[in-house]
């Protein structure tokens, strides 16, 4: 589908089949690309749909790429008022996930599209097959002083004037968290954009105090990490990030046992965009293999069945 785009958004370099679905009093923009198996790819903060631009670019041949803008970031367009919290946005992505009729999902997930899609697929179990996780965490962080340092110091009164004001939140983070490759001038332009506003920062701007302040959301999350154990799973890690160190890979390894893990050495918090060519390939596998076998196995059980 065609939609209008705005002046700054360069199709060459965004050059996908979109969609908006009114949901929730929101306008949540889609990018709804290729066709084959249902890869819901889920961004963070502060980025939106054209982080994962280079792996949709790779998969889109023989998967369809569904990667909407969360609430409040890239071309989405949030009712007045809405808090921009972590559980508000799993809200609206779950009537999005109804909305758009989404089966037989495999997750991918990188940032705050870690506990926000793991409660999607613990919500509606029956519309998920596997889990992909990139960078990200599903669990409390209170009393980890490497997270709580970030939340009070992004999300306090200074650093939540700096996000809205300054947009520091793209400026800062996302060259940072590139480490194999630097954001070109246009990438940079494309995420300055779509935050291009104070008022259009309030999400980015709430979510650094979520990671402590959500964490009754996040013990949720966390508690319904046991029943995705029955889902395959693959852990993509990227070893250079700023946020997500190698303890959280080893919790992730032991809250799904099962999982297997592809390391990206030398990549950064983004890995999506800093390593896509190898990101889109584990990918690839991992529903050519792990969810073919899945699949087979569950249609033999049903046959002697």
């Amino acid at each position: 589908m065609t939609l209008p785009a705005p002046q700054w958004l360069d199709l060459d370099l965004y050059p996908f089949d979109r969609a908006v679905h009114e949901v929730g009093g929101h306008r949540v923009h889609v990018v709804d690309h290729g066709t084959g198996p249902t890869l819901l790819l889920l961004h963070g903060n502060p980025t939106w749909s054209f982080v994962w631009r280079g792996v949709i670019t790779e998969l889109a041949p023989d998967h369809r790429c569904v990667a909407p803008d969360l609430p409040g970031f890239g071309l989405s367009q949030a009712p007045a008022g809405f808090d921009g919290r972590a559980e508000s946005i799993a809200d609206v992505l779950a009537e999005l996930v109804v909305a758009m009729d989404l089966r037989d999902v495999v997750l991918v997930v990188q940032d705050w599209g870690g506990p926000i899609g793991l409660d999607l697929a613990q919500r509606m179990p029956d519309r998920f097959r596997g889990l992909v996780i990139g960078n990200t965490w599903a669990w409390p962080v209170t009393g980890d002083p490497h997270f709580e340092r970030f939340s009070a110091l992004l999300g306090g009164r200074v650093g939540a004037w700096l996000i809205r004001r300054l947009n520091l939140v793209v400026r800062g983070l996302i060259p940072a968290g590139h480490r194999r490759r630097r954001p070109t001038r246009a990438e940079m332009r494309h995420y300055r954009h779509a935050l291009g506003t104070p008022a259009r920062r309030q999400a980015s701007a709430v979510l650094p105090r979520e990671i402590v302040a959500a964490a009754p959301f996040l013990a949720r999350v966390e508690a319904g990490l046991v029943a995705l154990r029955t889902l395959p799973a693959l852990l993509v890690w990227a070893d250079r990030d700023i946020a997500f160190r190698r303890t959280e890979l080893e919790r992730w390894r032991r809250e799904l046992p099962g999982a297997r893990t592809v390391e990206l050495p030398g990549a950064g918090h983004y890995l999506q965009s800093d390593a896509p060519q190898e990101f889109a390939a584990a990918v690839r596998a991992f529903v050519a293999q792990d969810l073919g076998a899945a699949v087979g196995t569950a249609h033999d059980e049903e046959a002697r069945a």
